[in-house]
């Protein structure tokens, strides 16, 4: 089982590698290394430093018969975020292997000064089992190539040579730590009763930097170990940690230790700041089109007019340079003053950069009389997103600018696509489209109580037909050749078993048509935007659902509503249906803030019949590389939900384009739950609107204004 989970770390750091940033730390201390618990630390206590923003490691250690699986984020530059999954070999004696899931928060309350140390609270394991459960303070100070770190904990931190806790002076509840009311086998609640609570102790350590890759580390640890000792048979024979640390160039960190006088340790981390990987987001290969600036008085010149065939073999030419540039002519219009471009992006060009790329062409090929170009950005789904105005005039004298993109996006203007005359004289080759593929697939399903994860492979065959815009049928087809992820065991769910049959859906389709559906997008009005779908719209449920979003072009903040009746399909996924129906929706607020943080909230009905809301918070950066955690809430008892108590889990989404450099609209999602199960579960829908709306929109473009001229 163990290896198991080593090889599913070993290959996300293999992955991760891919898109990683080589940088020389001539400082020593750039970085911190991580303890064996996958946070900053010594050997296997923390210290006060954080990772730099945005950093994302993967760590993978072995200690004693456990592995150790640790994903740790740096959400802001004083906030982090640890999910660990850890294999206990013969845990409780039992001869089984037991799989733990925990999560931690780490804050950093003072940064180091002249004088001062770098002071951080935490939390660890506050939402999981409690088998890590700990909370503590730490302070950390520099001193050239030395650095020393001493803390004060609670729970685990507080296990070995324990005090009364200083706590105690403000209340009486803090000298006693409650025992866990569920206890190891039962996750997902807050023990808030037992923070920083019961017998505390003192830690600390030293860490000598023998230069930018090798560092030395000696720690005494306050962790008694109590539940390994117990459970496991660790022998804790010393308090005494020595560590030794090695960084590669290529943000590896190799790391041993040799722990509480018994245990050789050791660990693999990666490390990848999701702001700067090596390959960032794709532009257009080549040289922009030179911008043709128009002879004096040329302006005047409206003879072009009187040709017979003239705004066709205009079309004709713009969409001829659109396909070199890799994108697609959705509509035309030309008039004596005026030009109207609407064009797709199939090939995930840089926003900005694309409506630079036409506005180019424009003024290469259209009439010297035309002076307006407007410019709109067409949904992969055919709805028509914003309306760019530039002034040719404009672009003409801001070329060569010094800072001519910015003065370029100060003098556009930029509206909904409803508001004018848009509908395009002449149509383009972006419609009626068939387009279609055939690969390999992997699908996994992560910390099933007997494995770490399972896995699918098979082949997958998939097509889509646009007739018009707006209009698509689309569909998929797999064929399983091997996989394991229809081995889970059997729902014990008292509720509605609207999701935790997924095993029973992985056993019987091995030939599955997990979805065929005919959508409509469309305009309902201004700022508005619309969907309806019908048909298998995912693995386990058909029907019909119906979005609509508001959104102005020039707001953060976006609200819809979804509504969806559907009903639950046969276990192999074939055409037949079960008998459970249901009405499923939602009120949705979408809000993009500072610092690339999207928060969304949705309020509704879930499909197993429970009411309730769903927060999520992501962090999403100029590359397209997306982190981001969500929890649900709904009226079923913790208890009558099951193990895990409610819904909740981390997702990313990393672009090939980041990884690989290659223009591509594909992505690596995952979305990692503790345990699936009914409560809180939502309907898969694909084309939800609010991604697809946001990019071409003010705040969007302005982000990547800066790659106009390119």
């Amino acid at each position: 089982m163990r290896l198991r989970i080593g090889s599913f770390a070993v290959s996300l750091c293999l992955f991760a590698s891919m898109g990683g940033e080589a940088v020389p730390q001539t400082d020593p201390w750039a970085r911190p290394t991580l303890a064996f618990t996958g946070v900053p630390g010594m050997v296997d206590m923390p210290i006060a430093h954080q990772m730099r923003d945005a950093d994302l490691t993967a760590t993978l250690g072995f200690v004693d018969g456990t592995a150790r699986t640790t994903f740790h984020f740096q959400i802001t530059p004083r906030l982090s975020g640890v999910f660990r999954y850890t294999a206990f070999g013969d845990f409780f004696n039992s001869g089984d292997d037991y799989y733990d899931r925990s999560f931690d928060l780490r804050y950093q309350l003072m940064e180091e000064g002249r004088y001062r140390p770098a002071v951080t609270i935490a939390l660890q394991d506050f939402g999981g089992t409690g088998v890590f459960a700990g909370e503590y303070v730490v302070a950390t100070k520099t001193f050239g190539n030395f650095r020393a770190t001493g803390g004060i904990g609670w729970g685990r931190y507080g296990s070995y040579n324990g005090f009364i806790n200083p706590l105690g002076v403000l209340s009486d509840r803090f000298k006693t730590r409650p025992k866990q009311v569920r206890g190891v086998g039962e996750t997902g609640r807050l023990d808030t009763s037992q923070w920083f609570r019961g017998d505390a102790a003192l830690f600390g350590g030293v860490e000598y930097a023998v230069n930018d890759r090798f560092r030395l580390a000696l720690e005494y640890s306050s962790d008694n170990y109590r539940l390994e000792q117990a459970n496991t048979g660790f022998d804790r024979a010393s308090p005494l940690n020595f560590g030794v640390n090695y960084r590669f160039r290529n943000g590896v960190d190799m790391r041993a230790g040799y722990l509480y006088g018994s245990t050789l340790a050791v660990q693999f981390s990666y490390t990848l700041n999701a702001k700067k990987p090596t390959r960032r987001a794709p532009v257009s290969a080549g040289a922009p089109p030179p911008l043709l600036v128009r002879a004096p008085g040329a302006a005047a010149d409206l003879g072009w007019t009187r040709q017979a065939g003239a705004a066709e073999g205009l079309r004709d030419s713009v969409a001829q340079v659109l396909v070199a540039e890799g994108l697609s002519l959705d509509g035309f219009t030309v008039e004596p003053r005026r030009a109207l471009v609407r064009f797709r992006n199939p090939s995930a060009m840089n926003t900005a950069q694309s409506v630079g790329r036409i506005a180019r062409t424009l003024s290469v090929l259209m009439p010297a009389s035309i002076e307006q170009f407007e410019i709109v950005p067409v949904s992969a789904n055919g709805t028509p997103l914003s309306r760019i105005i530039l002034r040719r005039s404009d672009l003409e004298e801001l070329e060569y600018a010094p800072d001519g993109a910015w003065q370029t996006f100060a003098r556009a203007r930029i509206e909904d696509a409803t508001t004018g005359d848009l509908a395009p004289a002449l149509s383009g080759p972006a419609t009626p489209s068939f387009t279609w593929g055939l690969g390999p697939y992997l699908q996994a399903t992560y910390f099933d109580p007997d494995s770490p994860i399972r896995v699918d492979v098979g082949v997958e065959g998939r097509f889509r037909y646009e007739p018009v815009g707006g209009l698509v049928l689309s569909g998929t087809l797999r064929q399983r050749l091997t996989g394991n992820r229809g081995d889970t065991r059997p729902s014990d769910s008292v509720l509605q078993r609207v999701r935790s049959d997924v095993g029973l859906y992985a056993e019987q389709g091995e030939t599955a048509l997990t979805n065929l559906t005919i959508a409509r997008y469309f305009r309902p009005g201004k700022d508005l935007y619309g969907r309806v779908t019908a048909g298998y719209l995912e693995p386990m449920y058909a029907g019909v659902s119906g979005e609509v979003l508001w959104k102005p072009v020039n707001s953060r903040l976006a609200l819809g509503a979804e509504l969806n009746y559907v009903r639950q399909r046969a276990y192999d996924q074939g055409f037949g249906l079960r008998d459970y129906e249901t009405v499923t929706g939602h009120l949705s607020a979408y809000y993009k803030a500072a610092n690339d943080f999207h928060y969304q909230l949705d309020m509704g009905r879930y499909l197993a019949g429970d009411w309730g809301a769903t927060l999520s918070v992501d962090r999403e950066f100029a590359n397209g590389i997306r982190i981001g955690a969500f929890a649900t809430l709904t009226d079923v008892p913790f208890d009558t939900f099951g193990e895990g108590s409610f819904d909740k889990g981390i997702r990313f989404d990393i672009p090939l384009s980041a990884i690989t450099g290659s223009k591509s609209t594909r992505s690596v999602s995952r979305t990692i739950r503790p345990v699936l199960r009914d409560g809180g579960a939502r309907l898969n829908v694909i084309g939800r609107l609010y991604n697809d709306v946001r990019d071409y929109h003010q705040d969007g473009l302005q982000e990547q204004w800066g790659r106009f001229w390119r």
